[in-house]
């Protein structure tokens, strides 16, 4: 089959220290992360990675700051001529509120979600806020949603990896495009924490893990498997993309 094509999304975005991202470093600079849906293009389904923020703050200054357009979740896929129940697949990197406040909408959808993530957002951690099982109560009584334990190939070209980082159900999608594979990365992070500054790098770190983690040295360890594992590292907060239609070379 044909080669995937990966587009992102703008469907949200949040203010807040950097050190949010970064493990133990900038703390105190304020930062803004765009929140993506990730449209998969290629094959016969219609595919979206996450499906963001329900009610994005829509504004000059926070699009300006971004560097590219916010879009509601119908605005968004109307871009490529869809609308929520043309979707035919959603695959979920986790289940933070900001990554599946659209679930809903797509009611001819299948969902791929991690067990542990189904787990953690009917049984949340105080500490794990961010999980809110309202946001999937109706595509869970639809019956839409296909439970993931192990790592598997979605469809031809689409593979899920279970990558405990940011959530223990993390998921990292691999997605095979014309530059090779590409890695939507199923934990919160940005361009520099594969890349780090050259001061860290000089502390003989490789990567830098998010701010939020389940276990600090296996998310470390775990960022070199998916850098290693993938020709296209697309973190899944980093500005760079909100400008663009498609990730470079995909």
């Amino acid at each position: 089959m044909g080669k995937f094509k990966i587009h992102p999304i703008v469907m949200g975005s949040k203010r807040f220290d950097k050190g949010m991202m970064t493990y133990q470093h900038d703390y105190g600079q304020p930062y803004i992360i765009p929140i993506y849906c990730w449209y998969i293009e290629g094959g016969d389904k219609n595919i979206l990675v996450d499906t963001g923020e329900m009610q994005p703050v829509i504004s000059e200054d926070r699009e300006k700051d971004l560097g590219g357009k916010i879009y509601t979740f119908e605005e968004g896929l109307e871009k490529y001529n869809l609308k929520p129940e043309d979707i035919d697949i959603v695959i979920h990197t986790h289940l933070h509120n900001d990554h599946c406040e659209n679930d809903y909408k797509c009611e001819n959808a299948k969902f791929y979600i991690h067990k542990k993530e189904l787990e953690h957002i009917r049984n949340p951690h105080p500490l794990d806020y961010r999980y809110l099982e309202d946001y999937i109560d109706e595509i869970s009584e639809r019956d839409q949603i296909i439970v993931i334990e192990d790592d598997q190939e979605i469809v031809p070209g689409i593979k899920v990896v279970n990558t405990p980082v940011h959530t223990e159900g993390g998921m990292t999608v691999l997605i095979d495009t014309d530059g090779g594979t590409a890695a939507i990365t199923g934990f919160c992070v940005i361009r520099e924490n594969f890349e780090p500054p050259v001061q860290i790098k000089a502390m003989e770190m490789e990567v830098i893990p998010p701010g939020t983690v389940v276990n600090t040295y296996q998310a470390y360890d775990w960022m070199i498997k998916v850098r290693d594992m993938a020709d296209i590292i697309i973190p899944l907060h980093e500005p760079e993309f909100a400008s663009l239609d498609t990730v470079p070379q995909t």
